[in-house]
C-alpha cells in the first residue's frame, strides 16, 4: 500500500544521537566567508569533535583532494566559484565522517556546466559505499544513475518508493508515471 512513515515515537534523545552521525551540504554552501576553504574543512573536526589541529589538517586535505580543490587551500570562499564553494561544502560534510550526508538540491544553484562535476563527485563517494547520502534533487537522470532507492514525493507526501528499476520502468502509481512520462 501507500508508503506512510509516522515519527511520533522517535525521541528527542535519538534524535540528538541521528544528529551526531548525520552531515548536511546547503543549496546555499553555508561557509564561513572569513575562514579560508582549509578552516572551513577543518572546523567541524576542531570544534565538535574535539580533534587536534594537526590531525584534523591531515583529514582536511585528505578530502579537499578527494572533491579536486587542494589548490584553493588558502582561498577565501568569495573568490571561489559556485561549484567549488559547494565542493567545499561536500567535503566539510565528510569530514566529521557521518554516517549520513543529507544533500539538499546540491546543483539547483549551479551554472549548468558545474553540475556534471559536482555528480561526478557524488556519483564517487556512493561507489566507495561508506556512507548512506539522502540527495533532494529534480535531476532525475543522476537520481536513476547514482540511488539504490528512489522516493518520489509530491507537495511534501510520498507518492512511490522502490529501487530506480522498479519506479522507471513499473511506476505504480498515476501521478509518477505522469511525471516520469515528461522528462524521460
Amino acid at each position: 500500500g501507500d508508503f506512510s512513515a509516522n515519527f511520533d515515537h522517535i525521541t528527542k534523545a535519538e534524535i540528538h544521537q541521528l544528529r551526531k552521525y548525520t552531515s548536511m551540504v546547503f543549496q546555499q554552501y553555508n561557509l564561513f566567508k572569513n575562514k579560508t576553504v582549509l578552516q572551513n574543512v577543518m572546523l567541524p573536526m576542531t570544534s565538535v569533535q574535539k580533534m587536534k589541529k594537526e590531525e584534523a589538517k591531515e583529514k582536511a586535505l585528505k578530502y579537499l583532494e578527494q572533491v579536486e580543490l587542494l589548490d584553493k587551500v588558502d582561498e577565501y570562499p568569495s573568490r571561489l566559484s559556485g561549484g567549488q564553494q559547494q565542493r567545499v561544502g561536500i567535503a566539510r560534510a565528510m569530514a566529521v565522517n557521518p554516517k549520513v550526508i543529507l544533500l539538499d538540491e546540491p546543483t539547483s544553484s549551479l551554472d549548468p556546466e558545474l553540475v556534471s562535476g559536482i555528480q561526478d563527485i557524488l556519483r564517487n563517494l556512493a561507489n566507495e559505499h561508506r556512507r548512506t547520502m539522502i540527495i533532494v534533487t529534480h535531476e532525475i537522470k543522476f537520481a536513476r544513475e547514482i540511488a539504490d532507492r528512489i522516493i518520489f514525493m509530491d507537495e511534501g507526501r510520498i507518492v512511490e518508493e522502490g529501487t530506480p528499476e522498479e519506479l522507471f520502468l513499473n511506476p505504480k502509481n498515476e501521478r509518477t508515471r505522469r511525471f516520469l512520462e515528461k522528462i524521460v
